[in-house]
């Protein structure tokens, strides 16, 4: 696997206001690089819970969304800024059929009154505290998680092994690499999901941001926010990202699929030369403070999120509601359903082999 090739410093301190059922210390791990970018996760879920960059004046700012203590994010949470697993997105019907055998996963999620499993379950990777180490190489440092997913937890089969490695550069990328091992055939499907709003969390919307997607193909979706199988043209739609607008643009479209999502909610097929090249997805830009967010992933999907279901009932770091449409997710993703649709690229993990994945989000400013 590619490491960055840039210093980063680590601290580390305890997270106050987790009292965790198990019983497990919550600890916070701050990433910091020799141009002062700050990014801070915890060890329960795996949660970047902030992410600090300068605007193009050097005013520096939260941009990732979320709370102050582990216990909110225990009582209630979106999945703010955590790795999700052991499938992100969406699986029909909370099952699949593996190797002549049929598994059931708990349904979690009811889109359009659908049923379906979502992200991992009901105590997903985001639920469980991992173990972490703080690491270096050449130089580097880093901060490793990891954990073990029994056989059957959530329903899905096999012991897998993970490590989920967190990196800031002084290139200003923060690098998330994923690796997996398993005893026993199973879906897999990691990422993570962060909230960002470039002008600072809490402050307003993010209908005014502008968006590029590397994407001429999207995977329509049913009322249950299921795909339907096809690899859809992005030409013509609301889906066309490839010349850079706002979201807000097309946002309330009568376009079906968006009416299906309530906004954006849709998987894009990357356009890329190689299948598991790291590559740019995605590239953000809010005009206000200049600040640029590029997304580079090795998957061969992206999952943009417009924050349709915020709703003002969650108060984040600064004491201000998250109001409707105040963040946007960009995960980096095999694509939804995958394990019943067998036209998609195989999300499917085998015995000896090593799932491996990286994303990066890359600051800078304008």
């Amino acid at each position: 696997m590619m490491r960055p090739s840039l210093f980063a410093t680590l601290l580390c301190f305890t997270l106050l206001g987790g009292n965790l059922a198990d019983a497990q210390k919550a600890e916070t791990f701050q990433l910091q690089n020799d141009n002062n970018l700050k990014a801070e996760i915890t060890n329960y879920g795996g949660i970047i819970t902030k992410i600090i960059v300068p605007d193009r004046n050097g005013n520096f700012a939260d941009i990732a969304l979320g709370y102050n203590s582990v216990a909110e994010y225990q009582k209630a949470t979106p999945y703010f800024g955590a790795i999700i697993g052991r499938f992100g997105n969406r699986i029909a019907n909370g099952s699949f059929k593996l190797e002549g055998k049929t598994y059931n996963l708990v349904k979690n999620n009811e889109p359009n009154g659908v049923a379906c499993h979502l992200h991992g379950g009901t105590k997903g990777f985001d639920k469980v505290v991992w173990s972490a180490k703080r690491i270096s190489k050449n130089g580097e440092k880093g901060l490793m998680l990891a954990r073990r997913s029994p056989d059957g937890e959530e329903g899905y089969p096999g012991n897998l092994d993970v490590t989920v490695t967190y990196w800031l550069t002084n290139s200003n990328e923060l690098r998330i690499e994923y690796a997996a091992s398993t005893d026993k055939a199973t879906p897999l499907n990691l990422t993570n999901h962060s909230y960002f709003n470039l002008k600072g969390e809490g402050n307003g919307t993010i209908l005014d941001h502008i968006l590029s997607i590397n994407a001429s193909r999207f995977t329509p979706v049913n009322q249950g926010l299921i795909p339907t199988g096809e690899l859809a043209p992005v030409g013509n739609t609301p889906f066309d990202w490839r010349t850079p607008h706002s979201i807000g643009r097309d946002i309330d479209s009568k376009h079906q699929q968006i009416v299906y999502g309530l906004g954006h909610d849709h998987n894009f097929a990357l356009d890329k030369s190689e299948p598991e090249s790291l590559t740019l997805a995605a590239t953000v830009y809010e005009p206000t403070s200049g600040r640029v967010m590029e997304v580079l992933t090795t998957e061969p999907g992206i999952q943009f999120y417009s924050g349709n279901f915020l709703d003002g009932s969650l108060t984040g770091k600064k004491e201000i509601p998250y109001e409707r449409r105040s963040g946007f997710c960009l995960e980096t993703q095999h694509f939804p359903d995958s394990p019943n649709q067998p036209s998609f690229p195989s999300a499917i993990l085998h015995p000896g082999d090593e799932y491996t994945s990286t994303t990066i989000y890359r600051f800078s400013t304008q």
